[in-house]
């Protein structure tokens, strides 16, 4: 183990990239081109903390929101299991914390050559989790499984909540692409500074805004301060699913690549300086990429009662006494312009 910002962390590395994952909450923190030393993961700007070390009476500067013990932690790529947005008061008083339990849990962490393999249990969800990460190169592979040991079918949220950030992500720099296709807004008031207009359904990339206008998704905004959340169906016609971000000064790009009916959703999150209250005091820059089982960041009983959007489901079932096994991968490459695709999946 090494530490990292401070964390409990284990490191993959070649001659190209550096990969560190966190111990508690599995969280993959960097993904690090060495050449130019640059990260396109989000660090907080605040520093975090172990979950197991999270005391809400005492480490009141992450808020006092169900929230506050995930935004202790999350640091990069973290993994949403068992649901994909916030508890219900009642699993909340359980204990769920926002986005399930897999962000928070301790992992076993056995590293073999290029492998690192992390396994955990969820207690309140009843699900064993493994993550096997493969470092070949420029390209990380996941090999991701869900276990249900139960005797009961699940219906889950499962979402990769990638977060890009600074100094990778830059306004009116970093440019984005995606397989993504039908869209549609947060159906209501997502943040302080909404641009977009609630509830619009469009076509990818071009949202409409609130002032008339539209806004080009493809390029992250120039505004002083927005807030955003939109949700994409990856085109169903095609086996892979993918999206890339560029930054044209360092000539980086970088993205993630997936089976479309795995996760046929994907949402973009932007925090562009518009949360005040704690930790966030209105200094974070971001935008989640944000593939899964679900459109929008809601409660189980909201997922499980949408059912479907765009003709696709809104969640995913989890057999009694079955694994459900997934594989995506990152790359992190120099080019001189922004692909328009990556390559597919099954290369």
């Amino acid at each position: 183990m090494v530490r990292y910002h401070g964390r409990r962390a284990a490191v993959l590395e070649n001659d190209d990239l550096r990969v560190t994952v966190l111990e508690e909450g599995g969280h993959i923190a960097e993904i690090c081109d060495k050449a130019t030393g640059i990260n396109p993961l989000w660090t907080p700007p605040w520093p975090t903390m172990e979950p197991s070390h999270f005391d809400p009476g005492v480490h009141t500067a992450y808020g006092d929101g169900v929230d506050a013990t995930l935004l202790a932690g999350i640091m990069g790529h973290n993994l949403c299991l068992d649901i994909f947005g916030g508890p219900s008061p009642e699993e909340a008083a359980a204990g769920l914390p926002v986005h399930g339990e897999a962000s928070l849990a301790r992992y076993d962490v056995n590293r073999s050559g290029n492998v690192l393999t992390l396994q955990a249990s969820l207690p309140l969800a009843d699900f064993e989790v493994e993550r096997r990460l493969e470092l070949n190169g420029r390209v990380l592979r996941i090999e991701e499984s869900v276990h249900n040991p139960s005797g009961v079918d699940r219906a889950i949220g499962w979402t990769q909540h990638v977060t890009l950030g600074p100094p990778f992500l830059r306004k009116g720099v970093t440019q984005f692409r995606t397989s993504s296709r039908r869209s549609k807004v947060f159906e209501t008031t997502f943040g302080a500074a909404d641009y977009l207009i609630p509830g619009a359904e469009f076509e990818w990339p071009m949202a409409p805004t609130s002032s008339g206008g539209r806004a080009d998704l493809r390029l992250y905004t120039n505004a002083e301060a927005s807030s955003a959340y939109t949700a994409h169906q990856m085109d169903p016609g095609l086996e892979s699913a993918f999206f890339v971000a560029f930054d044209p000064e360092a000539r980086l790009a970088f993205g993630y690549v997936w089976r479309q009916a795995d996760f046929p959703w994907m949402g973009i999150w932007e925090e562009n300086h518009s949360r005040t209250q704690p930790p966030w005091n209105g200094s974070a820059l971001t935008r989640g990429m944000e593939f899964g089982a679900s459109p929008f960041p809601e409660s189980r009983r909201e997922m499980i009662e949408r059912g479907r959007l765009f003709g696709a489901p809104t969640f995913r079932w989890i057999p009694a006494g079955t694994r459900v096994t997934v594989e995506y991968r990152a790359t992190l490459r120099h080019a001189d312009a922004i692909p328009e695709t990556l390559e597919p999946f099954s290369t």
